[in-house]
């Protein structure tokens, strides 16, 4: 049997390559996203004990669990913000809606 695609039918398009093509971009996708939220960890897990734990010890006290609770809270926020802004635009720019 030959590969020849003849155009009839289906266009001359390879539907196996290209949900192929599609399964690869969503696992990309779902890397990128993940070490996106990797890197926000880390990020937020810097500045928010920076911020909070001024003189480290064995336990945090209590001032510096609120404070790293609500520093977290507000960098989460912030991250989703930017996010959908970010993602909005893109859209926008690619002409969708």
């Amino acid at each position: 049997m030959s590969s020849y695609k003849s155009g009839f039918g289906n266009g001359g398009v390879d539907y196996g390559a290209s949900q192929e093509k599609g399964r690869v971009m969503e696992q990309v996708r779902s890397q990128i996203a993940v070490a996106n939220l990797q890197e926000m960890i880390m990020k937020m897990s810097d500045k928010c004990f920076r911020k909070c734990v001024t003189s480290p010890s064995t336990s945090l006290e209590s001032r510096e669990q609120k404070c790293l609770g609500t520093c977290m809270d507000r960098y989460m926020e912030t991250w989703n913000i930017v996010s959908r802004a970010y993602s909005d635009k893109l859209r926008k720019d690619s002409g969708q809606h």
